[in-house]
């Protein structure tokens, strides 16, 4: 099995072409595979399907960028099917944050982007690798993984809170962090 192709090489290229459809037909595509709230258009395939969408080509460019350089040595030592689970899961968990947030703040608007996947997979490479260090590029600081982490949830936290940075799903990202979180936790306690 290890010299099939890697996931995480398929996952970008599903989601590029996912992209490339999605500009191809841009209405017919956010009108069916976006994630819409339950009250404005939800079906249930959208939990999965809004990650194959982006909202432009460095919206897709940065969350693959991140599924690259973090899920490849994530995918090496968990194997390609606990890999498919982290990130499936967090896509899922990422979702149902964004729906309840949706749904208590009466959101018109679709999500779409890998970015809770992303989230699910950049924490379990600070669980796995606590001490790796990560460069920052602004402001250029050298931290562990774990803290990068740690202060990147929290950013996302009070960004979500406050309402800052308006068009990004803050809650999504934090929900794909409790999916990947979820996965690892369940992995180790079966001894893996």
């Amino acid at each position: 099995m290890r010299n099939s192709p890697s996931v995480v090489w398929i996952i970008i290229f599903v989601t590029i072409a996912g992209f490339l459809l999605q500009i191809s037909a841009v209405g017919a595509v956010l009108g069916g595979f976006a994630l819409w709230p339950f009250h404005n258009g939800f079906m249930p395939w959208q939990l999965v399907t809004y990650a194959f969408l982006h909202g432009g080509l460095a919206h897709l460019a940065f969350n693959m960028y991140g599924l690259w350089m973090f899920g490849r040595e994530l995918e090496y030592v968990m194997g390609k099917r606990a890999f498919l689970q982290l990130y499936f899961a967090s896509i899922l968990t990422a979702a149902l944050a964004q729906l309840l947030v949706t749904n208590a703040t009466g959101g018109l608007y679709p999500t779409i982007g890998a970015s809770g996947g992303v989230f699910g997979v950049l924490l379990a490479y600070a669980m796995f690798f606590p001490n790796r260090t990560l460069m920052l590029i602004f402001p250029p600081i050298a931290l562990p993984a774990w803290l990068f982490v740690t202060l990147y949830a929290g950013l996302e936290l009070t960004f979500g809170v406050t309402g800052s940075l308006a068009g990004v799903a803050h809650f999504a990202h934090l929900g794909g962090m409790v999916g990947g979180y979820l996965v690892i936790r369940n992995w180790r306690r079966r001894g893996r």
